[in-house]
Parts: structure tokens; C-alpha cells; sequence
């Protein structure tokens, strides 16, 4: 019933909303990367990712703040909350919890763009919405670069504590072990065990952007010491998806 209904919803922003962009008012900052928007509609930032306020736990959501979240959700804040907005849509218009999915500009500032030049977010970019993604690229490594915002906070966590901080956004460096494909994920094994040790996880929408890099991940990660910075969930063990080289940080080799 839900599938049908965000199936729906979409079809109707993409039939009845503006092809290509919307005017609305924003009246709530929700977190750093999601507002609410006068029509009572959400607007989920594309392209991006920011660390949680709340975390879910037995069903309900618990209040707690990670590193770095309440500062971007006071950064969000002050470039749009109670303003006029501009939302550009991408391919998909809406996700999977019905909100609005959108790049959002307050005048000639582009918010998405934003808090990642100022490390307030990590990239997130997932296809088909790629729009942005070589600016975005490009904002994250200037960043990462200047350790700017939750870049100069973010410590490496070693791929063997990955496990404690599910849900949280970190940096996790460890040795590549083993690699596998399957027909939908190319998995990057930091453990002899894949149902309990870290893993990096490539869907197969993405494994073009690493061939247009004559990059294979079966073979070019494996051996190596790497380190990788995202969101971290749990299936199979801890884990982080990445669409993207740049995503991957190579320190060191056998």
C-alpha cells in the first residue's frame, strides 16, 4: 500500500508540479538537509547527506544528536527557513517516505552546495539524481582538504569498530581483504567473515562512474589500506554504500 501511494505521489509531482523547479516557501528546518515546506510537503536535499538529531531505535526515534548536527541544521536554518525557495527536481521527485526530493537555491545561493563547501554535510549523491555530482565532488574534496566543519572533527575509526556506530556518519579505515560481485553489488571485504565484518558496498548502478575511471574494484582495491567516510548501516554486519571513486580515499597498499 505504501509502494503505491509513493507511486502515486510521484506521478503527480511529476505530471502537476513544475517540471523542472518550484517556488515555495520554506516555514520549518527539520534537520541539516530536510525542511518543511508550506504546502506541508518535506524537501529532502539531494546530493547530499547530514549527520542524524534523532535515531531511530525499537521503532520510535530517540533524540540524539551526533557530531556536527545541530550546527548544520543552525546553518540550514539561517539560509532558508521562513524564505522563498526555489527547489530544482532531478530524475526521481520523490522518495521512498514520500518527501519532496530537490536541490534547493535561496536566490543565487544553492543551499545543497552550501553545506557541503562549508562541511556542515558528506556526499550523497545516488543515481539517477547526479546532476550536481561533479560540483559536489569537487565542494566535499575542498572540505575534506581544509578540514573544514565535520572534516576537521572526524577522526578514522579502525574497520573493526565500525559495528558500534551504526547509523552515525564516520570515517572507517581499514585493509581490503577480499572483494566479491554479485548481480547487483560489488562488495569490498575488510574481514574473512562477510556476515559480521565491514564491508563497502557498490550497487550496480554506480560501477560505470568507477569503469569511466578505468577503475575495477574487484581488483584495484583489494590488498589496499583505504579509508571510506559515510553513513553507517547494518546488514550483514556494519557497512557503507559508495557511488563513487572519490569516495574512497587510498592510504596505503600491501
Amino acid at each position: 500500500m505504501k509502494r503505491l501511494f509513493i507511486l502515486l505521489l510521484s506521478l503527480f509531482f511529476s505530471t502537476y508540479v513544475f517540471s523542472s523547479s518550484l517556488r515555495i516557501k520554506v516555514i520549518k528546518v527539520i534537520d541539516g538537509d530536510t525542511v518543511k515546506l508550506e504546502n506541508g510537503q518535506f524537501l529532502r536535499y539531494i546530493g547530499i547527506d547530514t549527520p542524524e538529531i534523532e535515531i531511530k531505535k525499537n521503532s520510535q526515534f530517540v533524540y540524539q544528536p551526533q557530531l556536527f548536527s545541530l550546527p548544520a541544521k543552525e546553518f540550514n536554518k539561517k539560509l532558508v527557513e521562513g524564505k522563498l525557495v526555489r527547489i530544482e527536481f532531478d530524475v526521481e521527485k520523490v522518495d521512498s517516505y514520500g518527501r519532496l526530493l530537490g536541490y534547493c537555491f535561496v536566490g543565487d545561493t544553492f543551499v545543497n552546495a552550501e553545506l557541503l563547501k562549508k562541511g556542515y554535510a558528506i556526499l550523497y549523491t545516488r543515481p539517477p539524481n547526479i546532476k550536481y555530482v561533479d560540483l559536489f565532488v569537487k565542494l566535499q574534496k575542498e572540505a575534506r582538504e581544509k578540514k573544514k566543519g565535520i572534516w576537521g572533527a572526524l577522526k578514522p575509526i579502525s574497520s573493526d569498530e565500525a559495528y558500534k556506530f551504526i547509523h552515525q556518519i564516520k570515517t572507517v579505515r581499514g585493509k581490503v581483504v577480499d572483494t566479491y560481485q554479485s548481480k547487483r553489488c560489488i562488495f569490498l571485504n575488510f574481514g574473512k567473515d562477510y556476515t559480521t565484518d565491514f564491508t563497502v558496498v557498490i550497487f550496480k548502478d554506480s560501477w560505470k562512474y568507477f569503469k569511466e575511471r578505468n577503475i575495477n574494484p574487484l581488483t584495484f582495491y583489494k590488498g589496499k589500506l583505504i579509508e571510506v567516510t559515510g553513513k553507517l548501516r547494518e546488514y550483514n554486519g556494519p557497512e557503507i554504500i559508495v557511488h563513487f571513486p572519490e569516495e574512497i580515499n587510498i592510504v596505503g597498499s600491501r
